[in-house]
């Protein structure tokens, strides 16, 4: 794909879960005590936290991140006749403290090097994206936490790909957004954002308004893309 969408970029705006931090890394911390379907049981969680996203907006019922995100688990446990409220919490607790992708902080300070604005966009609530943000260590490479949680609703709404415009005061098509989400690419390219999808797990891509302008691997290769390396 041609990078000449990214030449006049002045922000770089990244979904957080997935994208930044390795959302299966809260379980996979928990291995030995949640047992051998480890691995069913995070991709399920995920799967449900999502939905639960979409179809909260859809019902007008939002909640925060958090709370969802308890809720979707507490469902998956349960499909996996698993009633452990220990397990549920600690779960929880690990959630604060994804695993950081290990490109993820070299590639924030090589943008941070080069003047480029950074921030979050996440569906995640101020004190998640806070913790996992301080669990990383890159909150000096992080100009702006920009949480669903100001608008009341979840991506891909436009509302929520708003904020990176009135927050950061740059128009869309000078911000270069970055989600290893297919769904959340394409909302956000449909929104107007020059979006490089980071297809971190070789996934097809989406039947859905809104073509990414990049596929990445992983973020190592987003300077390189930027012109910036």
């Amino acid at each position: 794909m041609s990078s000449k969408p990214f030449e006049q970029i002045h922000a770089c705006v990244f979904d957080a879960y997935g994208t930044l931090f390795d959302v299966n890394s809260a379980v996979s911390r928990l291995k030995d005590t949640v047992g051998p379907q480890y691995g069913e049981i995070s991709a399920a969680w995920r799967v449900r936290q999502l939905e639960y996203t979409w179809l909260r907006s859809l019902m007008k019922s939002h909640t925060d991140f958090w709370n969802l995100t308890s809720d979707a688990l507490a469902v998956t446990l349960r499909t996996f006749d698993i009633d452990d409220a220990k397990l549920h919490a600690e779960l929880m607790q690990a959630y604060l403290s994804l695993t950081a992708f290990k490109e993820v902080s070299s590639v924030l300070h090589q943008l941070k090097q080069a003047g480029m604005q950074t921030a979050i966009l996440t569906n995640g609530s101020p004190s998640m994206i806070n913790a996992a943000v301080a669990n990383a260590g890159i909150e000096s490479v992080i100009d702006r936490k920009l949480s669903v949680e100001s608008v009341g609703v979840f991506k891909p709404d436009s509302r929520v790909y708003q904020l990176a415009v009135d927050e950061l005061g740059i128009s869309a098509e000078n911000i270069a957004f970055l989600s290893s989400n297919a769904w959340d690419a394409a909302g956000a390219a449909h929104f107007g954002f020059n979006v490089a999808w980071v297809n971190r797990y070789a996934q097809p891509s989406e039947a859905l308004p809104g073509v990414p302008s990049a596929m990445l691997g992983d973020l190592s290769e987003l300077p390189a893309l930027l012109g910036i390396c």
